[in-house]
């Protein structure tokens, strides 16, 4: 039986608006952006899109009672996916950014025929920036098992992986230490040492984060790495993205293509402020300490029905 949920109008979001003027809408003015994760890793993207779009309002759903679903089967991921995104959708956002490769690659294409014309956008692994970018030809990916087993990624890696030696390592329990908030424990080091291992015996000088809780143990990936591996996270560029479709529906206007240069320049993350809701359906407590401890930012986080 499906779920009823209730629409929350709460004054911490931005209403619809009429566009304004071009920065105004560049911003986001008027937009209600979804964003959905299997826990906390997705804050990665949602902080790249507050940076992006400041003036939009972003909803975010940590599904971290049923957290990571890099070790959950397709059926178990398409059913929570869909049943989240249902949540957005009665939230009227104008989009759904799915902010979690494991889920991307399980339920994306499902969730695009069930929400219709609303846009939703995935994220995947950058292997293609991160083949341009290496100068050896020798490029890492860290991902969860769920990813790197998945056909999307099959296709990923054929269409963009050809000429470069790829070492796909799987991480298996990494987002689950993530999960707990605490970004220098023993146990974590001991498991990025574990895993970047491999990579670095294989002298790769390029690294590729596939999945979205990564880039906040970046630090410790670097360190185990060295200096001189370059370590892609597409985070901004998912943001950009997010940009772009929305200002093709008419809500909000993508940057000048007269001016390029700006769009490849990340933008200076601003203060964050009360423009975000969040919910979670384990401890909506939690999500709401982690939020403030790594983006800084002070958000209502709920229960999600």
């Amino acid at each position: 039986m499906p779920v009823a949920f209730e629409t929350d109008h709460t004054s911490a979001l931005a209403p619809h608006a009429e566009a304004g003027t071009p920065a105004a809408c560049a911003a986001g003015e008027g937009l209600r952006i979804g964003v959905f994760d299997s826990g906390l890793g997705g804050l990665s993207v949602l902080r790249a899109l507050r940076a992006q779009m400041p003036s939009a309002a972003l909803l975010y759903v940590a599904d971290s009672g049923h957290a990571p679903y890099g070790e959950r089967d397709d059926a178990f991921i398409q059913a929570r996916s869909e049943h989240i995104s249902d949540f957005l959708v009665h939230q009227d956002v104008d989009a759904i950014v799915v902010a979690c490769n494991t889920a991307t690659a399980a339920a994306i294409h499902r969730l695009r025929t069930r929400c219709g014309d609303l846009p939703v956008i995935g994220v995947e692994p950058g292997v293609k920036p991160a083949v341009a970018m290496s100068a050896s030809k020798r490029v890492g990916v860290l991902a969860t098992p769920g990813t790197l087993g998945s056909l999307k990624f099959r296709h990923l890696v054929e269409q963009h992986g050809q000429g470069a030696h790829l070492v796909l390592q799987a991480c298996p329990g990494l987002a689950r230490e993530i999960e707990s908030g605490e970004l220098d424990t023993p146990a974590l080091r001991e498991m990025v040492a574990r895993f970047c291992a491999p990579l670095r015996e294989a002298q790769v000088d390029t690294v590729v984060l596939g999945c979205t809780h990564y880039p906040f143990v970046a630090p410790l990936i670097q360190t185990e790495l060295g200096p001189g591996v370059h370590i892609v996270d597409t985070a901004h560029a998912v943001a950009q993205h997010t940009q772009r479709v929305c200002a093709r529906r008419g809500n909000t206007l993508a940057p000048r293509h007269d001016a390029p240069e700006q769009a490849l320049t990340p933008p200076a993350p601003p203060v964050l402020s009360g423009n975000t809701r969040l919910w979670s359906s384990a401890n909506p407590q939690h999500l709401q300490r982690v939020a403030q401890a790594w983006l800084g930012l002070d958000a209502v986080a709920s229960a999600l029905p």
